[in-house]
């Protein structure tokens, strides 16, 4: 009884240590996508999309 209690508990640890470990490595890959990458903002010269299609300048 006591082994087979060692054994779920054994699981239940590295099963809890392999959800936060993903968690981390997931949260973390994904954490400087925007200091990487600069945001493509609209420049004021540029007309927007629904003036172009309204013949607006």
């Amino acid at each position: 009884m006591v082994k087979r209690l060692e054994q779920v508990a054994a699981l239940v640890v590295a099963a809890g240590l392999a959800i936060v470990s993903y968690w981390l490595f997931f949260s973390w890959a994904q954490g400087g996508r925007e200091l990487r990458q600069p945001q493509a903002q609209p420049s004021q010269a540029e007309p927007s999309a629904a003036s172009r299609r309204q013949g607006l300048p």
